[in-house]
């Protein structure tokens, strides 16, 4: 697997609830033509927590895969496009935690399209944050034709999940579905469901020559399976509790 090069480190660094700095954000170049940005943010229960996204180019063109977890650090991602001249044509959230959906509202205010799934932005809506302002339906949407390809393998972390597909390049944005070393966060997962969304996208993605997820370290396609592997135990797990006393 090709070694990540830091291009980019902001040297603004954010405060955390506990008054620690947190990391500064990051852009890492993956290959010719696509980016990692990494940011940080400090979760209730699991301390400082990295999150990944993409960022693609067509051409002068850029797409967002995903927003880091704040307005400031989605800015920063932005004007660092701008100054080496990229136009941001659009952004897509892969499911409607804050973690991939952060930047949304401040995209809003600087007329940058923004897109998510009818389901995202229904579950957006209900928790009374801002949502994209274009939708679509389906189980696969192309955002850019042949380049960048949204799909939906079914409810896992959340019940409105998406990957994203590099075609050209043969990488997954496999997001937070994508968990090979532990299902983690379960707040809004779906413990049934997940196995069989796993399989359709080993299915689907068996291919690929590099996935990336959102909380762990990028690798091939042997991240799907282990991602399976890890929905079948959760589930397992899950059969296993007692139900709660009447």
């Amino acid at each position: 697997m090709k070694k990540l090069f830091v291009l980019c480190v902001f040297l603004f660094c954010s405060s955390a609830s506990a008054g620690e700095p947190l990391p500064d954000l990051k852009i890492e170049k993956l290959e010719e033509g696509v980016y990692v940005h990494t940011s940080f943010e400090q979760v209730n229960g699991w301390g400082v927590v990295s999150k990944n996204g993409l960022v693609v180019l067509v051409n002068t063109d850029a797409y967002l895969i995903d927003t880091p977890f704040t307005a400031k650090d989605t800015e920063k991602l932005v004007n660092w496009l701008v100054e080496h001249g990229y136009k941001i044509k659009g952004t897509i959230s892969s499911h409607f935690h804050s973690d991939s959906t952060g930047g949304i509202e401040w995209l809003n205010s600087q007329s940058i399209p923004t897109y998510a799934s009818e389901l995202t932005n229904e579950l957006l809506k209900k928790d009374g944050k801002a949502q994209a302002k274009h939708s679509f339906g389906g189980i696969s949407y192309w955002l850019v034709k042949n380049k960048i390809e949204v799909f939906y393998p079914g409810p896992g972390h959340t019940q409105d999940n998406v990957v994203v597909w590099l075609p050209e390049k043969k990488i997954l944005f496999g997001g937070c579905f994508v968990k090979p070393h532990g299902l983690g966060n379960l707040g809004d997962a779906n413990l049934k469901a997940w196995p069989k969304s796993a399989k359709i996208l080993m299915s689907r993605y068996g291919h690929a020559k590099l996935v990336v997820a959102s909380h762990s370290e990028n690798g091939d396609a042997s991240l799907l399976k282990r991602t399976w592997e890890q929905a079948v135990k959760g589930l397992k797990e899950d059969k296993k509790m007692p139900l709660p006393s009447s």
